[in-house]
């Protein structure tokens, strides 16, 4: 059964960069209570305290000028159920949730607040399996949220950059920016995008890496707001 359970999610591990002492905890944070008596729950209680606390830490030593108010909010948003679902996306979670014929029959395995509970779970998991060492648990967190964190800004509307360069031209009435995958490399698991992002307001386009299409999206966008903050068209508290 080990050699199955290894076999099963070896991809899964590779992309948390964490391997499992023992896969039932992996299994046991992938199975929804709908599929029987022993399922994640309690895992997912355990690690949403783990990964706010992680994640508090973090933004405190990322921004020691920032007030508490601000800092709730970058939190806020980074902890927050569709956040944890786009990174349960990326992790392809959905291909390994473990549910009951209702669930599967009603699209569970896409529901973001499913999705979001695993990925707790699994950071619960992990915190179990390495024999309580918050310092593995802190090394995963920091990857799955690498992107995110590079990207949030304090005293900014706390929406991701894609979103919010979308809403700062719509309100100028300005034509909105235009995203092309322009290369994609790797093998299926562990692909790297390249997006071209052209927008009126800059004659060069900017260029977005990720190992997603939604994250080098993000990336360029990133790069657009950066270049109207540093030329002073967008303001920034």
């Amino acid at each position: 059964m080990t050699t199955g359970l290894k076999d099963k999610y070896f991809r899964l591990e590779k992309a948390l960069g964490y391997e499992y002492n023992d896969l039932q905890h992996l299994q046991k944070a992938l199975t929804h209570r709908s599929y029987g008596a022993s399922h994640n729950e309690r895992l997912e209680f355990l690690g949403d305290s783990i990964l706010g606390m992680l994640m508090a830490e973090h933004l405190y030593h990322q921004f020691p000028e920032v007030p508490e108010g601000d800092l709730t909010r970058m939190r806020s948003t980074l902890v927050r159920e569709p956040t944890l679902a786009e990174i349960a996306r990326d992790l392809k979670l959905s291909d390994y949730l473990l549910m009951g014929p209702g669930e599967l029959k009603s699209g569970g395995y896409r529901r973001d607040s499913i999705l979001a509970d695993a990925v707790e779970a699994i950071l619960g998991s992990i915190y179990l399996d390495s024999n309580n060492n918050i310092e593995i648990v802190r090394t995963v967190l920091m990857s799955l949220f690498d992107t995110r964190l590079k990207e949030i800004h304090p005293g900014f509307e706390q929406k991701d950059p894609k979103t919010n360069l979308q809403e700062y031209l719509q309100a100028r009435h300005a034509p909105l920016p235009v995203y092309t995958v322009t290369k994609i490399t790797g093998e299926s698991h562990n692909q790297q995008f390249t997006v071209k992002l052209e927008a009126s307001f800059n004659r060069d386009p900017f260029i977005g890496y990720g190992t997603t299409r939604r994250k080098a999206e993000q990336n360029a966008a990133l790069k657009a707001l950066d270049a109207l903050i540093k030329s002073g068209v967008l303001k920034v508290k």
